[in-house]
């Protein structure tokens, strides 16, 4: 049995209990960055079911919410440290980001999101015409010029 006592977390846990703040949506831990064409980001979601995960996508805000069950009432618990209820976070995507094509896995309580940049934001070369600026005379109909007003 683990003895050690900490004040700070006995205030802690006293607040929760009297403010009600272990309610709210916890905090999910996560991870981003950019590797070649996606993005990548991982959120920890230890002890998560998969079947309670829900992953949500509505124009560009991806929005992921997990739960983890309330303990059984007829234990009797001698710690109760980990947060319990519903987890939610919201990423607001970038509009260079492809969210028609993310992936999503979860494996050994990480979800990881894979999240391609869109073709159109991908850098692409514009091929420069190395003529002298005159055209050609051909039998052909005549192409209007375009002027710089």
């Amino acid at each position: 049995m683990l003895m050690r006592t900490d004040p700070f977390r006995e205030l802690d846990r006293f607040t929760q209990q009297v403010l009600g703040t272990a309610a709210r949506p916890a905090v999910m831990p996560m991870d981003a960055w950019r590797d070649g064409d996606a993005f990548v980001v991982e959120f920890d979601l230890p002890g998560i079911d998969q079947d309670s995960l829900d992953l949500d996508i509505e124009r560009n805000v991806v929005t992921v919410h997990a739960e983890r069950p309330a303990i059984d009432p007829n234990r009797e618990m001698l710690a109760t440290e980990r947060p319990r209820g519903v987890f939610s976070r919201q990423l607001v995507l970038g509009e260079n980001l492809d969210t028609d094509r993310i992936e999503a896995a979860y494996h050994q309580g990480v979800l990881r999101l894979q999240i391609p940049v869109a073709e159109k934001a991908k850098p692409r070369k514009v091929t420069i015409d190395r003529g002298d600026g005159h055209k050609a005379l051909s039998d052909g109909p005549a192409t209007p010029e375009l002027i710089d007003a």
